[in-house]
């Protein structure tokens, strides 16, 4: 997954990113101040010590930008938004929608009713937590939630997903990408 979606990076961006290979590091590594944007997948079972919680915090108030996806359903919901509450107690998530700058830094998306998964019921939801609850200031994480954009980027390859929602999936971790690294 994350090599397809750097060769696309590479590709189409001038950023630079690494395609040789993965960089996997828990939330309370020092290596990760090393990379301005952190992707976490799967997090509806994902549990939190103090330590993790503390330097995810001072990593997010030091600039640094999360990307959340793969997970669904109420109770996936309930223990994301726990740990996340221990990672910036009294954050508040934010359903954005189209309108929104992150939407629009590279690539224009209108429309946020797309990419389903077979597997997810409902649409997506696509939301976020800003530098102190002000959704002027600075967004700190990108969650996609009830979606899982990684499994296009994974299987783009394969022939299993349609091209055109491969390229929205692409479209949208190119934006994030992107807005991480410039606000």
């Amino acid at each position: 997954m994350e090599r397809n979606f750097m060769k696309v990076g590479s590709e189409i961006t001038t950023i630079g990113p690494w395609v040789k290979g993965s960089n996997i590091h828990n939330m309370d590594d020092p290596d990760l101040y090393r990379f301005p944007i952190a992707y976490l997948s799967e997090p509806g079972y994902w549990e939190i010590n103090d330590d993790e919680a503390k330097s995810l915090r001072e990593y997010l108030q030091k600039g640094g930008f999360l990307i959340v996806d793969d997970f669904m359903g109420p109770r996936e919901w309930d223990n994301f938004e726990e740990q996340m509450l221990h990672v910036l107690p009294g954050a508040r998530f934010v359903d954005l929608d189209a309108a929104h700058p992150i939407f629009h830094s590279f690539f224009e998306i209108n429309d946020l009713d797309i990419i389903p998964q077979y597997y997810d019921v409902g649409k997506p939801i696509f939301r976020g937590v800003f530098e102190n609850n002000d959704p002027a200031k600075r967004l700190l994480l990108m969650v996609n939630f009830n979606t899982d954009i990684s499994e296009y980027w994974e299987f783009s390859g394969t022939g299993l997903s349609p091209i055109s929602e491969t390229n929205e999936a692409y479209k949208l971790g190119v934006n994030y990408v992107i807005y991480g690294m410039t606000h």
